[in-house]
């Protein structure tokens, strides 16, 4: 049975979606085409360019996440450095050992730009701040000016992945204008409507896979300062949206894994616990496909 998938962001959680995968590959699932955001745009690469569940459990087991942090060293070694290479930086780390990291795993495969794909076969989501808009790469590369069949792959993973003062934004530099590109999650996190019109032509049936955060789950946030209001106005930012669209159209098609226990930029993760992710998703996701009906 072939399938097109869709898979949410969720940081570090996403580990979750390998144990996802193997279960959807036990079943004789395959993905013709894919599409995500941040989190769910690495695992979906990795999908398209051909590594299978086992694979991907070996490639996770190995990786140090941690080492993906890289961050800048300090000129002068200063009270609040920190604080003031963020304000600059607007991100504590670089981005660039992830871009590299996912650049080589698919290099195995021998993808390198969008060129080495079938046309629309994959899609991720980012951020445009600089044009305030909703980008869907390689679609919409050509109104920047670029060419999609030579733009890297693995820079539209980290594009979507640039959580706002986590990674730093990465700046697009087209027909002499300059965009900052952030992190998808903060307009759609989970972009079920890439494949609007593949779900009325019924082409194939369209699989989502979510870490649910608890505006799903649990009770409304207490917002008591300034904190709080942060927090809360990123999370109704990056789900809102996604929310009142799934709960009118697609929710029987969508694969909820809870997100217990771990935090979005855990990178320090043990062994041990990515294992217990990699299960979480796998066992979430056997249930889910014993009683789907599409």
């Amino acid at each position: 049975m072939h399938l097109d998938g869709v898979f949410s962001g969720g940081g570090i959680r996403g580990l979750a979606f390998a144990g996802a995968y193997e279960a959807i590959e036990n079943k004789g699932y395959k993905f013709i085409r894919l599409g995500g955001t941040s989190a769910g745009a690495v695992i979906a690469a990795f999908i398209i360019a051909g590594y299978t569940s086992r694979e991907l459990k070996e490639i996770i087991a190995k990786t140090d996440f941690h080492k993906l942090l890289d961050k800048r060293k300090l000129r002068l070694p200063i009270p609040f450095g920190k604080w003031l290479l963020l304000y600059k930086r607007m991100g504590l780390y670089k981005g660039d050992e992830l871009e590299n990291w996912v650049a080589a795993y698919l290099a195995k495969k021998g993808l390198v730009t969008f060129g080495d794909l079938p046309h629309q076969t994959f899609r991720v989501i980012a951020s445009d701040l600089s044009n305030a808009k909703l980008i869907v790469i390689p679609d919409d590369l050509p109104a920047y000016g670029i060419d999609p069949s030579t733009f890297p792959i693995a820079r539209a993973v980290r594009m979507s992945c640039s959580i706002p003062y986590f990674f730093e934004p990465v700046r697009l530099t087209a027909r002499k204008k300059k965009s900052l590109i952030v992190d998808g999650a903060v307009l759609s996190n989970f972009p079920m409507w890439l494949f609007d019109e593949e779900n009325v032509l019924k082409v194939r049936p369209v699989l989502g896979v979510k870490i649910t955060t608890d505006i799903y789950t649990a009770a409304p946030k207490n917002i008591d300062n300034a904190f709080d209001l942060f927090g809360g106005l990123f999370e109704t930012m990056k789900d809102a949206h996604d929310s009142r669209y799934i709960s009118r159209k697609l929710t029987p098609n969508i694969l909820f894994i809870p997100a217990k226990g771990t935090l979005a930029t855990e990178f320090h993760l043990t062994h041990e616990k990515k294992l217990k992710l990699m299960e979480w998703g796998k066992s979430y996701t056997e249930d889910f496909l014993e009683r789907w009906i599409f």
